[in-house]
């Protein structure tokens, strides 16, 4: 069973509601971070880091993150150690933040990018996988100098 998390603020909820379709007709399980139960309008931070957070612990593999920007999520997301967010709002960034970077989570922005442009950025970045190779010293060089920023 292939299962994914999602989350968006209120700028994003339409696009989410999009995105959420295409990971359904793909046949992934979606659990939703965006907490519309609690209000009308969802805050970017809660959002982010309750998904980041079921990241970090290991629920998902991997989440999509949507705001007005992809921005706010992001800088969110990658407070939580363990976790790399990228934003993507391109195919070719998407494909990068997989296979060079390991992301475990995509941001994107509803105000910059529109439904079709956002369904073939999931479509890159669920098709992609970390490579290593190179990389991998790379990936390892982030994890390090998050333990030591946390450590101070």
């Amino acid at each position: 069973m292939k299962t994914i998390a999602i989350g968006a603020d209120d700028a994003a909820i339409e696009l989410k509601n999009v995105i959420k379709n295409l990971l359904e007709e793909k046949e992934y399980v979606v659990t939703d971070y965006t907490n519309d139960a609690q209000n009308d309008r969802p805050m970017y931070p809660d959002v982010a880091f309750a998904l980041a957070t079921a990241i970090q612990k290991n629920e998902f593999e991997r989440g999509i993150l949507l705001c007005g920007t992809g921005i706010g999520v992001a800088i969110v997301a990658n407070k939580v150690e363990g976790v790399r967010a990228a934003q993507c709002h391109d195919t070719f960034s998407a494909e990068r933040a997989r296979k060079s970077n390991n992301a475990q989570i995509m941001t994107m922005g509803a105000r910059v990018i529109g439904p079709e442009l956002a369904k073939n950025i999931v479509n890159a970045w669920l098709a992609s996988e970390f490579e290593g190779g190179g990389s991998t010293a790379k990936v390892e060089k982030i994890g390090y100098y998050e333990q030591v920023s946390h450590a101070k």
